[in-house]
């Protein structure tokens, strides 16, 4: 599973993000990286707030587990979570590879 590795205490995620949709929520794969889409505009580090808020909503952990490793003004984008598990994470997005 490309988008989604196990990485010492959680998981790093490979994502394509959308900025500016009309509602932030997961698209689907794209190529080998899960899409997002968020709400918020790509101005002023507001996608990647969203983008983190979003994610620790999700998989249930505080924003501080969520950092991201590339991609800070790229839509391509590496993210990792600390504490959870990947079957946990492939539940909560519902994506079958």
């Amino acid at each position: 599973m490309s988008w989604l590795v196990a990485a010492g205490d959680g998981i790093t995620l490979r994502l394509h993000v959308q900025p500016g949709a009309k509602k932030t929520e997961v698209a689907g794969l794209h190529g080998e990286a899960l899409k997002i889409r968020l709400a918020a505009p790509p101005v002023d580090g507001k996608a990647n707030a969203c983008l983190v808020a979003f994610l620790a909503d999700q998989l249930g952990v505080a924003k501080s587990a969520v950092s991201l490793i590339s991609g800070e003004t790229s839509r391509a984008k590496r993210v990792h979570i600390s504490g959870v598990e990947p079957a946990s994470a492939r539940s909560t997005f519902l994506i079958r590879d």
